[in-house]
């Protein structure tokens, strides 16, 4: 099994379904059963689904005191899904947490609160132990990440990672990450111009092996720069939609799994759209999950 480092944010997620946006003002309102929270956040995302597509996985993260209830959930939720915690550090005054609003045709509305994971730096030490054994570094974008990428770049590993909205190919909160990947990751959300220009673009500056642009409902674009080749993999049904929360996360880790097993980007980023519209079909970003041997039956039934 490929061995795969994930650095990033584990969060408390609350998740609370409303009928429809813009909400209207009642004192009380009572959503049965549409009120849930679980362990979430783009670093365990990450480590979750690349752990039940089968890969082994080293988490970096950070969250609140040992004595914290939500530290506590995070250990026992971690442990209950075979997820080395020895790496996920006690090193925050509290643990993160989100709060996300969705409606019946899955947009959302979400509110994330760091606490003070911006300015806590995480052991460099660990992140040079934890690459020696790993195929492929997914680096979030966020803060505490940021000291890794030199040396991730330098490594001979495969740097993933996703900036998710980008609005300016320069931006210089996201350059770096972008400047260290292979493999690249964003959403369509907010783009300056057509996906097709800023994918070409964005190589242009970066030079990545990679880039992927998801485009939610019409599904994904593709492009290798070195090879001049960029495909639009559309949108599959497999379940009807729940959420779209987590569904960027899904596609970029599929992807990575996939890619990292076949060597071949169309074929990788064909099943992890099917992935992704199968982990729509909940409401939680960290749940809904195929395995791999499930995803390949999903890839028979859709591509036969």
């Amino acid at each position: 099994m490929p061995k795969v480092l994930v650095a990033g944010l584990i969060n408390i997620e609350t998740t609370l379904k409303v009928d429809s946006f813009p909400i209207p003002y009642f004192p009380v309102t009572a959503p049965l059963f549409g009120i849930q929270t679980t362990v979430s956040g783009v670093g365990y995302n990450l480590a979750k689904a690349f752990q039940t597509l089968g890969d082994t996985v080293d988490l970096l993260a950070m969250i609140g005191p040992a004595d914290e209830l939500n530290a506590q959930l995070i250990r026992s939720t971690l442990a209950k899904e075979h997820i080395t915690g020895d790496l996920v550090l006690n090193r925050l005054s509290q643990t993160p947490q989100s709060v996300i609003l969705y409606d019946p045709a899955g947009k959302r509305e979400i509110y994330s609160d760091l606490k003070d994971i911006i300015e806590t730096e995480y052991p460099i030490n660990d992140f040079q132990n934890a690459i020696r054994e790993a195929e492929l570094l997914a680096l979030c974008s966020i803060n505490f990440a940021r000291p890794f990428l030199n040396e991730a770049s330098h490594s001979g590993k495969l740097v993933a990672t996703d900036v998710h909205i980008l609005q300016d190919p320069y931006d210089e909160s996201k350059a770096d990450y972008m400047h260290a990947a292979d493999i690249l990751f964003l959403s369509d959300e907010g783009l300056p111009s057509a996906p097709e220009k800023f994918i070409q673009t964005l190589y242009n500056i970066y030079h990545n092996k990679i880039i992927v642009i998801g485009l939610g409902a019409k599904g994904a674009l593709l492009y290798e720069g070195r090879k001049r080749f960029m495909s639009l993999v559309p949108a599959v049904d497999t379940r009807s939609v729940v959420s779209t929360i987590g569904a960027g996360d899904a596609l970029f880790t599929s992807f990575c799994h996939c890619y990292l097993k076949s060597g071949d980007s169309l074929n990788a980023l064909r099943r992890a759209v099917v992935f992704a519209s199968y982990k729509i079909g909940v409401t939680a970003a960290s749940e809904g999950y195929l395995t791999d041997e499930e995803l390949e039956e999903w890839v028979k039934k859709i591509y036969h």
